[in-house]
């Protein structure tokens, strides 16, 4: 019988390194491949921590979805070999979901199990569950959160507590775990977002997201389809039941396997060939 990690040790379309395979895949271990994505993408948000101020156009390659095409604008930056360090004037920028994208396309490229999870971090403001990805990774017989993004700079800011590429449990909570410690009254939806947003509607927007990125769709964190609610909008109780229910699948996705690909195959939490980016307030094609 073949092992339910083994789905995951495949490239998917987000997560093909196409041509720059051979330089990710010839990383030894998570540190160093850590250093490596470190070294390659500035995270948007975090821009004036290292003393850049972004371009119109640097900031447009936070909108590449694919791992191949952000490296190639991070060669497109820089020329040196990917496994260079760049300073930050010269790396792509991104966001959380790139870092994790970037981790999981470089650790299968090794035929190591990994998954992108969208959720909240726990880490970055207290008491909040702050808007995040990190991946899971097989070691052995146990699937290892670990957090791309988090470098020296971001860290002696957070000061986190712990090993950001081992993290324990509790550190990032995926997005079924927030909506089901919210539905269970043991937190409060409120506290789960980004900046002004958060609520119910946010966390059932990434709890869609991390349901396609277990069927492989990675997608931005401002990526909008089907079955997500507008933030106005009043959630039927049958709309609390089909996310009760995504949440439960995407709590044990080995377990589940099946049941998550049967789910994802609904319409409306398939990724179209179209969405709705947020940020840029239009229509894009997914492969554009």
């Amino acid at each position: 019988m073949t092992s339910p990690h083994e789905r995951y040790r495949r490239p998917g379309p987000m997560t093909g390194l196409g041509r720059h395979a051979p330089s990710l895949a010839a990383v030894a271990d998570v540190a160093s491949l850590a250093d490596l994505i470190h070294g390659l993408l500035l995270h948007q948000h975090w821009a004036a921590a290292y003393h850049e101020t972004l371009t119109a156009a640097r900031a447009a390659i936070a909108h590449r979805r694919r791992a191949q095409d952000v490296l190639d604008a991070a060669l497109e930056l820089d020329p040196a070999p990917l496994d260079r360090p760049r300073p930050p004037s010269r790396r792509a920028v991104g966001v959380c979901e790139h870092f994790s994208v970037l981790g999981v396309a470089a650790l299968r490229a090794r035929g190591v199990p990994a998954r992108a999870r969208c959720g909240f971090g726990m880490y970055f403001e207290a008491g909040k569950g702050v808007d995040h990805w990190i991946v899971e990774y097989c070691n052995g017989d146990r699937w290892v959160a670990a957090d791309f993004q988090i470098d020296a700079v971001q860290a002696a800011v957070l000061h986190p507590d712990f090993n950001v590429l081992d993290q324990p449990s509790g550190k990032f909570l995926r997005a079924g775990e927030a909506w089901q410690g919210c539905r269970a009254g043991r937190l409060d939806p409120m506290r789960f977002g980004i900046f002004d947003e958060a609520g119910y509607w946010f966390i059932a927007h990434n709890l869609v997201r991390d349901i396609a990125a277990l069927n492989d769709m990675e997608m931005l964190p401002w990526d909008v389809w089907g079955l997500m609610p507008r933030p106005e909008d009043d959630i039927s109780p049958e709309l609390f039941a089909r996310f009760d229910h995504l949440a439960a699948l995407a709590a044990d996705p080995d377990a589940n396997a099946e049941e998550l690909r049967d789910a994802y195959g609904d319409p409306l939490v398939h990724v179209p060939d179209r969405v709705f980016n947020a940020v840029l307030k239009r229509e894009e094609a997914v492969f554009g």
